[in-house]
């Protein structure tokens, strides 16, 4: 496979080159990504780096350029990261 960017670092406001499923947890996640992406709709409770949670009702499709560091057990949505 011919990748014409592999010698280039994307930055952070490069494409994600990378995804991992996301289980809502009452946890901080392995990974803090640079986006989550939503594959089915519902509401996400995201907590920030300073502990701050904030309820955000989504639907599917919608890319959230956010990196919070945990997705709560309370979401009900289906979600990705990117990183």
């Amino acid at each position: 496979m011919t990748d014409f960017f592999e010698g280039y670092d994307s930055g952070i406001s490069g494409p994600a080159t990378r995804h991992f499923a996301i289980t809502p947890a009452d946890a901080d996640l392995a990974i803090v990504p640079r986006a989550l992406w939503v594959d089915a709709d519902g509401t996400l409770v995201i907590r920030d780096a300073l502990g701050a949670d904030i309820t955000y009702n989504v639907i599917a499709g919608v890319i959230l350029p956010f990196r919070g560091i945990q997705i709560r057990a309370a979401s009900t949505a289906t979600v990705v990261g990117w990183y």
